[in-house]
């Protein structure tokens, strides 16, 4: 079976870039960030869950290889066929070293160095506008996806979106100016509930010291919120690995 018909069966969708979730006119560095967030999705360490996680990894490694050659996208995009016979889609591949190389380990200081230039940063309000914007002022999506952020961000998050709405830099979507009480408290309800597991976490694990307590909460995050989890990661490293972009895919392309 080729790759457009495993998409097909595995992600409900031939097209290539709506697996990723972009759109045709998306740059390298957009479809080496999506590759890196759905596919953390399925990635077989990640899902345990899912019996066709190690096979969705293969594909979207498969996926990536075509869409970041020039000379296969161009021929994807001209004629909507893949070239199943070339080197990028061999079946002897591992598709695991392939992922490592692309996205290699970031640490726990980058993590905190970032966080700390990154709020309240131009960068920080411009990305909380995209949010606002692509989920239409639903604020349980803007809080879940935005970055370095939590339900104690919120009232920063709606004085960026509310100042934007003022200036008419954005529409005031209902979603946002009209919310409910009661859907701003099963928000912090939810949060709070969150908070505790982390809490309890930390008590279990033994952990007391800023240093430790921070690893246990972002391990928390990772449990009981992973999509969010994985976009911070992806977008953090998607920054860290920019420089290193080129000289990794040069090295792909010797292989």
């Amino acid at each position: 079976m080729g790759l457009l018909e495993r998409c097909q069966e595995l992600f409900k969708t031939s097209n290539l870039y709506e697996v990723l979730g972009i759109n045709k006119e998306a740059t390298e560095t957009e479809i080496r960030r999506s590759y890196y967030k759905v596919s953390l999705k399925v990635h077989p360490d990640r899902a345990p869950e899912d019996p066709l996680a190690t096979e969705k990894f293969q594909v979207l490694g498969k996926l990536y290889a075509v869409l970041s050659d020039k000379e296969q996208r161009a021929v994807y995009n001209e004629q909507g066929v893949v070239d199943e016979e070339s080197d990028a889609l061999s079946q002897d591949r591992c598709w695991e070293d392939y992922w490592r190389l692309l996205f290699p380990k970031i640490t726990l200081q980058d993590i905190l160095e970032f966080e700390n230039t990154y709020k309240g940063s131009d960068e920080e309000r411009q990305d909380v506008i995209q949010l606002y914007v692509q989920h239409q002022g639903n604020m349980d999506a803007i809080i879940d996806s935005a970055m370095c952020c939590s339900q104690d961000d919120e009232p920063r998050l709606c004085s960026i979106i509310q100042a934007a709405i003022q200036s008419g830099e954005v529409t005031a979507f209902p979603a946002f100016t009209q919310e409910s009480e009661k859907k701003k408290k099963a928000r912090r309800k939810r949060a709070n509930k969150e908070r505790e597991e982390a809490e309890e976490m930390q008590k279990e694990m033994g952990l007391g010291d800023e240093d430790d307590s921070l690893v246990m909460m972002l391990k928390q995050k990772q449990k009981s919120r992973e999509q969010n989890f994985n976009s911070f990661l992806s977008d953090l490293e998607a920054k860290y690995s920019k420089k290193s972009g080129k000289s990794q895919r040069g090295k792909r392309g010797k292989k």
